[in-house]
């Protein structure tokens, strides 16, 4: 992309910000009314702030070293606006940049036209009707699935959010209590809506998505057609049980039809890492597991180095913030060194992520072996993988294919690439990849490379889950444009 820096940074500013300001109402429509949703480079625009459209336009700038703004893909969206569009993903900073590349003096309305050619006109649903949807628990990732699942309603015809299962708190407010823990939350910040608490119905209007809060001990006391809910998948936040017996639990409740289990499963259950394996979900399983929040961090990245140099074998050391399995103050722990304060220590642990690889990577197994640091900090942890590679490379050289791969491969939702010498773990709070490469750390000797990769592993991991679960009940988007 050629189009020259600008000579008054100030009034370039202000132009690209109207533009971002016009934007907004534009892709609100088009989500709301089309099941349209807008991405820029991998990264949807579906109800963002001015700053943040301007941000997404300032991050491809930076990985692509080139000059895309509000000024390329404003045009874009306007032609888009107009066409009689289906449900679709379209990527307008993709696309400015292919018209930039391909375009031959062709007119922008022709061309936009002819890339989301597929979808103009088109009637099909991603779901013949809406999925109903309920949390079973509400603990840090029910509630984060809770906010992902109420922010992609959209037109209501896809996944729809109708209940929350949580065992009766003491206090008589027990509702309001929840929905305070659902809007205000300590590290990723507020409900991005409102809420309302009907104590009478029990029932919480999230968003206008009107959300039943289910009080049961264990499933056997539920039947979700009293609640008009049918064929729901019952997402498993709890922990409790992690096998087919205990999973099963939930399938002999009226209205529900299949489990998603958001830790990793025993037996043969699958463990989905959406992005790799997510291809083996078929119409007739019943109960799948998202896996662990590493193993959906490693498992991307390993599949890229697997792919381009091969791996003989490596070690995966995860430094995790700590969690509320741990204690605040030294305390009894059924586990080791786990009952020692998490806010004061570093704590050697156990992880089965570098096992679990292989569920999802079979090539991998044996290969493999791991540890992991709890440290003192709340949320975001990071992987550190020390590889012995199938071939020699440089750094300059996997950084180059990493960032490739984030960008523009299939796996673009789950890897995300940055170049700054000064970013912290902080600065990964709501990143909705499974993990952040981080290039500037990566080290390379020969065939052995460290490379270190951050991970949110609460909304990240969350960001997975909701992906799995849109697979396994049959959420399909066109993406434009087609690679």
């Amino acid at each position: 992309m050629n189009r020259p820096k600008p000579d008054d940074f100030f009034k370039d500013w202000k132009e690209r910000e109207a533009l971002a300001e016009a934007m907004i109402p534009v892709i609100g429509k088009l989500n709301r009314e089309r099941n349209v949703g807008i991405y820029m480079y991998g990264r949807t625009l579906v109800n963002r702030s001015v700053i943040d459209l301007m941000k997404a336009h300032r991050r491809v700038r930076q990985i692509e070293a080139n000059e895309l703004s509000e000024f390329e893909t404003y045009p874009i969206l306007e032609e888009l606006s107009g066409l009689n569009l289906g449900p679709a993903h379209i990527d307008i900073g993709k696309m400015a940049v292919k018209f930039m590349k391909e375009g031959n003096g062709s007119e922008l309305s022709s061309f936009v036209a002819a890339e989301v050619a597929g979808a103009i006109g088109s009637t099909s649903k991603p779901l013949p009707q809406s999925q109903d949807v309920v949390l079973y628990g509400f603990g840090r990732i029910g509630r984060l699935v809770a906010r992902l699942l109420v922010e992609k309603a959209g037109s209501g015809d896809v996944l729809r959010l109708k209940a929350i299962v949580v065992r009766k708190g003491s206090a008589e407010d027990d509702l309001v209590k929840r929905a305070s823990l659902l809007r205000r939350d300590s590290v990723h910040g507020s409900f991005k809506g409102t809420i309302r608490v009907d104590e009478e119905n029990s029932t919480l209007v999230l968003n206008g998505n009107e959300v039943k809060v289910i009080y049961a001990n264990s499933p056997a006391e539920i039947d979700y057609t009293d609640y008009g809910i049918n064929n729901a998948i019952i997402v498993d936040n709890t922990g409790v049980w992690r096998d087919e017996d205990g999973l099963g639990q939930h399938l002999a409740c009226n209205g529900a039809s299949k489990v998603i289990l958001t830790a990793p499963g025993k037996g043969d259950i699958k463990n989905i890492v959406y992005g790799i394996n997510n291809g083996e979900i078929t119409p007739d399983d019943t109960i799948l597991s998202a896996a662990s929040c590493t193993t959906n961090a490693i498992t991307p990245v390993l599949k890229a180095m697997m792919d381009k140099y091969g791996v003989n074998h490596g070690h995966v050391e995860t430094v995790h913030a700590y969690t509320n399995d741990q204690n605040l103050i030294d305390n009894y722990h059924k586990g080791e060194r786990r009952g020692r304060s998490a806010p004061l220590n570093m704590v050697i642990t156990e992880t089965g992520a570098a096992k679990a690889v292989a569920k999802a990577l079979p090539e991998l197994k044996g290969k493999l072996t791991g540890n992991a640091i709890r440290v003192p900090t709340p949320n975001v942890s990071m992987a550190i993988l020390n590889l012995q590679l199938g071939q020699e490379t440089t750094a300059e050289e996997l950084n180059d294919y990493m960032r490739e791969t984030a960008l523009y491969s299939p796996l673009q939702q789950q890897i995300d690439f940055t170049n700054s010498p000064e970013v912290v773990s902080s600065d990964f709070v709501g990143s909705r990849h499974a993990c952040v490469f981080d290039s500037r750390a990566t080290i390379v000797e020969g065939n052995s490379a460290v490379l270190y990769c951050w991970y949110d592993n609460e909304f990240g991991y969350s960001c997975q889950v909701v992906r799995c679960l849109e697979d396994m009940c049959g959420v399909h988007y066109d993406i434009y444009p087609k690679v």
